[in-house]
């Protein structure tokens, strides 16, 4: 399953709308202003909050805390590596990995019979961010997002800062 995502430009807080292959609503991403660090709430079409992502502020690598339905699943970490981008997932068996230029990323199961949980790319030239998400099996859907969004706001983070 593709989803599409793509930042809304003249906003003061972060805003997506999430699309699927047909091009119908499947989430918005919404988030909160005047707060230390990034915060994202994710919600259905017909306004249920399903899921919320948090930095961890005062951290030398960007981390983020994801939580679906209330329930935390798991911690992304940035890893400190050159000449390309990689995150761990400490609450599942995933590692997500990208190029150097960071505009595309594979996210994998790790272990015997590793597969790949979904691909990520990022479009270079857009109007705003935009993303698309080709997830393997929907129902990894919710938290393959909430993944595509952390990065999002670590690559942000990390262009306004000079690199990390």
């Amino acid at each position: 399953m593709r989803l599409y995502l793509k930042q809304m430009v003249f906003s003061f807080r972060d805003r997506f709308t999430v699309k699927d292959e047909t091009g119908a609503d499947r989430f918005f991403v919404e988030g909160e202003i005047f707060t230390w660090g990034k915060r994202l709430h994710v919600f259905t079409p017909d306004g249920n909050g399903v899921a919320f992502i948090k930095q961890k502020v005062l951290s030398f690598l960007p981390r983020f805390f994801v939580e679906i339905n209330g329930t935390e699943v798991c911690e992304i970490i940035k890893e400190f590596t050159f000449l390309r981008q990689s995150y761990r997932l400490e609450g599942t068996n995933w590692h997500l990995e990208g190029d150097f230029f960071a505009h595309e990323y594979t996210l994998v199961e790790n272990g015997a019979g590793a597969r790949t949980v979904m691909r990520l790319s990022k479009k270079w030239f857009s109007w705003g961010d935009s993303y698309e998400l080709d997830i393997e099996n929907p129902q990894d859907i919710l938290l393959c997002l909430c993944i595509a969004l952390a990065v999002d706001c670590a690559l942000a983070s990390q262009s306004r800062h000079g690199g990390r």
